[in-house]
């Protein structure tokens, strides 16, 4: 579903990822894990096309087609979605309007019908039962006054409701307790857990591993993928640090 392939990548002057290749079929949950300063944020921005971050040199496939040259709408109503690691608030405007018209923007660009108001509700109250948030939180403003656990959860409502089929989230385990820990990962399964999808997780953490169980590990220093393996790769890393398994 996601094929990366040699991707060299500058923020300014500054080189960040130097040749990663990567591959994540639909049906994988592939986490990636990394010291800080390996370039997993960036491979995060670059796939989901944010600005200042320059393709120097490599591709990216995403569902046959060439993902770099989508802009950033266009990769969304392709069906990549990128969760945050520090979800923005946006003054003035409600979780529910926000979600409504960044669906039925996603289903206009496909040839689909838009939601109805109570189409949307029905599909919103579903998905927020999901993980576990009210009603009442989706019609505040966007992640204005929410808690790190909260902003998160909304996040994953937002992936729910608009079911991606490739997600790309940003340590999306940052900010929680264990609680809303165990509830963000469940939704994760939930929602993405399926032949037909995938997931390139990204986490410094094995708790969030504990409860999503991904399909492969890798490990991103240098920017590049230095090893991949199984769940048993995450273990080996919570045990005996980065230096001591890459070495």
């Amino acid at each position: 579903m996601l094929i990366i392939d040699n991707l060299h990548a500058s923020v300014g002057d500054k080189p960040i990822l130097k040749g990663l290749t990567l591959s994540v079929p639909a049906g994988e949950i592939h986490a990636i894990m990394g010291p800080n300063g390996a370039g997993k944020s960036t491979l995060s921005n670059v796939l989901g096309g944010k600005p200042g971050y320059e393709v120097t040199e490599g591709s990216v496939t995403f569902r046959g087609e060439d993902l770099l040259a989508l802009e950033p709408h266009e990769r969304a109503a392709k069906g990549l979605f990128l969760g945050f690691q520090y979800p923005v608030e946006i003054p003035g405007v409600s979780n529910v309007q926000f979600l409504r018209e960044a669906l039925n923007a996603q289903r206009k660009a496909r040839g689909e019908e838009p939601l109805s108001g109570g189409e949307f509700l029905k599909l919103a109250k579903d998905k927020a039962g999901l993980l576990k948030m009210d009603m009442d939180m989706l019609k505040r403003q966007v992640n204005v006054g929410f808690s790190g656990g909260e902003k998160k959860r909304a996040e994953m409502v937002q992936m729910g409701i608009l079911d991606p089929a490739f997600a790309v989230l940003d340590e999306t385990d940052s900010g929680l307790d264990i609680d809303a820990l165990r509830i963000v990962g469940a939704g994760i399964n939930a929602i993405m857990r399926s032949p037909d999808k995938a997931v390139l997780l990204i986490t410094h953490y094995q708790r969030l591993l504990d409860v999503v169980k991904p399909d492969k590990v890798s490990i991103l220093a240098g920017g590049r993928i230095v090893e991949t393996g199984g769940p048993e790769l995450a273990l080996r890393l919570e045990a005996e640090g980065y230096d001591a398994v890459m070495a």
